[in-house]
C-alpha cells in the first residue's frame, strides 16, 4: 500500500508578500522549515509544489523533493491534487501542508493522517480545545481582525459546523468557568487531509452558498456532504497562524528567539 503522501503549496505571488516562500526566517528559508515538517513524519512522503523555477531550484539545492504545477490552479486544494498526480498517482491519502505555516507541530500532521488511514471519513482536520484564558485572547482579536482565527463544532468527532465568528455561544459562562478548566470553543488548526476521492470530488465541486459568505472552503465540503472528522490536539510549543507578511516574519523569529528553533531540535 502506497504511503500517505504531504503536499506543500509554494506560490511565488502573495499580494502582500511576494516570494515568500524563499524569505528567511533567523536564516532558514520559510519552504526549508515547512519541508523539514513533513520530512519528520516517516510514515508518509512529502512533495512540494510550486509554480516558480526559483522554489524548485531551491529546493532542489537542499535536496527537497519538489513538483512543478500549473500557476493557474485557483486553491491549495487543487494544487495538492495536481501535484499528488505527478509525484505518487498511487497515494490514497493526500494531506495539504500550507508553505507559509513553518511552525507546523509535526504531531498535528499525524494525528490528521492516522486518522485518514482508518478509512471511514472523508476528510480530516484538527483543532485545539481553547482553555480560558486562550478563549479570551481570542475574544480579543476579533476585536481588531474578526476573520482571523476559525472556531468549529464538532460531535461524535464529526464537524458539524465552521466559522469566523467564535462557536457556540456560550450561556451560563461564569459557572462553567468555576467547573473546567477548558471552554467548549474549538479553534481550527488550518490542515487539510483528504482521500484521494474525497480530493478529487471536492476540487471538482463550485464555491458554495456559506463557503462564500465566511470564506471557509471546509464549509464547501460540509454543504455538499463530505465528512470532516475533527482530530483534537494539543497547542504547539510555537503557536503561530501563517506568515502572510513581514510583520509575521518579524513576529517569527521573534518566537524563535524566546522559545529555540525548532529547525534545529
Amino acid at each position: 500500500m502506497s504511503k500517505p503522501l504531504i503536499v506543500i503549496p509554494a506560490r511565488m505571488a502573495s499580494k502582500r508578500f511576494p516570494g515568500k516562500p524563499l524569505a528567511e526566517i533567523a536564516g532558514v528559508s520559510m519552504i526549508r522549515r515547512t519541508a523539514q515538517i513533513a520530512a519528520k513524519l516517516s510514515t508518509a512522503d512529502y512533495v512540494v509544489a510550486t509554480d516558480h523555477a526559483d522554489i524548485a531550484a531551491h529546493c532542489r539545492q537542499f535536496d527537497l523533493p519538489v513538483v512543478m504545477t500549473d500557476a493557474d490552479l485557483p486553491s491549495g486544494s487543487d494544487r495538492a491534487l495536481a501535484a499528488a498526480n505527478i509525484f505518487n498517482p498511487d497515494a490514497n491519502v493526500i494531506l495539504n501542508l500550507q508553505g507559509d505555516a513553518p511552525f507546523t507541530d509535526p504531531a498535528h500532521v499525524d494525528a490528521m493522517m492516522v486518522r485518514l488511514v482508518e478509512g471511514d471519513v472523508d476528510i480530516a482536520t484538527p483543532a485545539i480545545q481553547l482553555d480560558w484564558k486562550a478563549l479570551d485572547e481570542l475574544r480579543d482579536a476579533k476585536k481588531t481582525t474578526p476573520f482571523s482565527g476559525t472556531t468549529v463544532i464538532e460531535t461524535h468527532g464529526r464537524a458539524v459546523w465552521f466559522s469566523k465568528n467564535i462557536i457556540p455561544a456560550i450561556r451560563k459562562e461564569q459557572s462553567l468557568r468555576g467547573t473546567d478548566t477548558h471552554s467548549p470553543v474549538l479553534r481550527h488548526v488550518g490542515l487539510y487531509g483528504f482521500t484521494r476521492n474525497a480530493l478529487e470530488r471536492f476540487t471538482q465541486l463550485p464555491q458554495s452558498h456559506f463557503e462564500k459568505l465566511e470564506g471557509l472552503e471546509q464549509l464547501r465540503a460540509l454543504e455538499n456532504g463530505l465528512s470532516i472528522a475533527i482530530v483534537k490536539v494539543a497547542p504547539p510549543q510555537i503557536s503561530s497562524p501563517g506568515i502572510d507578511t513581514q510583520e509575521d516574519l518579524m513576529r517569527a523569529e521573534a518566537l524563535i528567539e524566546a522559545y529555540g528553533d525548532p529547525f534545529f531540535s
